[in-house]
């Protein structure tokens, strides 16, 4: 059945809400149709300074406030608490200004208080689009940070491709929370530690891409070479494996590091729990990156979302994300994709020599039957559900829907700040993403019967 006609047989209802201090009245939709998990699901407009806990019938049952947007992500934590990013770039930051900027880290109490708060911003570098807990407590993020022309040519870079001057490529930071503003940095990895380039011998880095797929190509550029060069978008961790997984839009592809590395070994190529220290262990999605394709090899198209599977859930250890789908040959128009890794027994990531890795494609994908009907062409998430259902966000339209392993749409939820259709950029609606959380989800005992 085409999209737009379902939408428009459900009926509209005005809603009254209270978002964070305005009461507005907005137009919600919410469909259900099957079974749909039980829970809530929880998301934070990039453009408002409140995240939203809503039921399946779309009521509000929670809100957490901040004196800032979001930057971008928001995850309920076990114990009840809020990791939320935010944006504190605006007016204060002027080195670092794409999409994504942040800027600090903050855990809120259920009742909004901050318990911990971490700025990472300065004309240096800067927090931005993902965080995550991990299991010892430690928070782990991403960040940009700032090399000059200077060192950039000097690291091989063609300077031809400097239009905008410097480059902010990538790096990660664990950090762990030491009191309401502290945090010690306790682990990080740069990019900028593991490049390869065969533009200029007489310069660092210099070597055979094609060769070394386990290192980044200095040079690699696919549409305008501007200072974001590497635009990661979400982090996730592994904690059977001790890896993370990174989703690296500007280069349409998702990268895997060994997190079992002090410092020192994450900086090199050595060490670590699988021996290659900082190196990647596994990348996928656009081989051109090191040498083992071509264009039409390509299989992401500015991803966002890269997670593993949890265990215990149907497709568990396999890799789900949201495949925007933006400079898609076949055209504009996003997709799900779940992937199943090339990983033996050791975690480790088989790679013939001079191919690409694998899959060659995916296990499982979610197309609109009319494909042009579902396209977000940027942020946008996806979470696998206990059920086996899929969830998923259109975050340029605000939209959330769930779907069945054989695609059929359960339940969906338009939210009140959504533009005139699902199929534009709504401007003010920007969801980065949701996640659901089942009823006897610990980070909600006790909680709800509290509101």
């Amino acid at each position: 059945m085409n999209r737009y006609l379902l939408w428009a047989s459900c009926a509209l209802s005005f809603v009254l809400l209270t978002w964070g201090t305005n009461t507005l009245s907005a137009l919600s939709l919410v469909q259900t149709n099957g079974e749909p998990l039980d829970g809530y699901t929880l998301f934070a407009p990039l453009q408002l300074t409140s995240t939203y806990l809503i039921d399946l019938n779309g009521q509000v049952v929670h809100q957490w406030n901040s004196d800032y947007t979001p930057g971008n992500a928001v995850y309920l934590l076990e114990d009840g608490t809020l990791l939320r990013t935010g944006s504190v770039s605006l007016g204060i930051n002027s080195t670092f200004t794409a999409g994504g900027a942040g800027g600090q880290v903050q855990i809120l109490s259920w009742n909004s208080d901050i318990l911990w708060n971490f700025q990472y911003s300065s004309d240096q570098h800067l927090q931005h689009h993902d965080a995550t807990m991990l299991p010892n407590g430690n928070v782990l993020f991403i960040a940009w940070e700032l090399r000059t022309r200077e060192a950039a040519i000097a690291a091989g870079r063609d300077p031809a491709l400097l239009a905008e001057g410097a480059l902010w490529p990538d790096h990660l930071l664990e950090v762990k929370p030491m009191g309401l503003g502290n945090g010690q940095i306790v682990w990080e990895w740069h990019v900028w530690d593991h490049l390869i380039q065969d533009f200029d011998p007489a310069k660092a880095n210099y070597g055979s891409v094609a060769e070394h797929p386990q290192r980044v190509d200095l040079n690699y550029v696919q549409g305008r070479a501007g200072a974001d060069w590497n635009h990661t978008n979400s982090v996730a961790y592994n904690a059977s494996l001790d890896q993370i997984l990174l989703s690296v839009h500007n280069f349409n592809e998702i990268w895997v590091i060994d997190h079992g590395t002090t410092t020192d070994e994450a900086a090199g190529s050595s060490g670590g729990r699988y021996g290659r220290g900082g190196d990647l262990l596994y990348r996928w999605g656009n081989p051109q990156t090191y040498r083992a394709g071509s264009r039409a090899d390509q299989q992401l198209f500015g991803q966002h979302d890269a997670q593993w599977i949890a265990q215990g859930l149907p497709g568990a250890g396999n890799i789900l994300l949201f495949n925007n789908g933006m400079g898609r040959p076949q055209g504009a128009y996003s997709t799900v994709e779940e992937i199943v890794p090339p990983l033996d027994e050791q975690g480790r990531y088989t790679l013939a020599s001079g191919s690409a890795y694998d899959p060659s494609a995916p296990v499982w994908t979610y197309a609109a039957e009319a494909p042009m009907e579902f396209y977000s062409q940027n942020i946008s998430g996806v979470q696998r559900l206990p059920n086996g259902n899929t969830l998923i966000c259109s975050g340029a339209q605000g939209w959330f829907f769930e779907i069945t392993e054989d695609k059929q749409v359960v339940w969906e939820f338009l939210s009140p700040f959504a533009g005139p259709g699902r199929g534009q950029r709504a401007g003010s609606n920007d969801v980065f993403k949701v996640r659901r959380y089942a009823p006897d989800y610990p980070g909600l005992a006790g909680m709800l019967a509290e509101d």
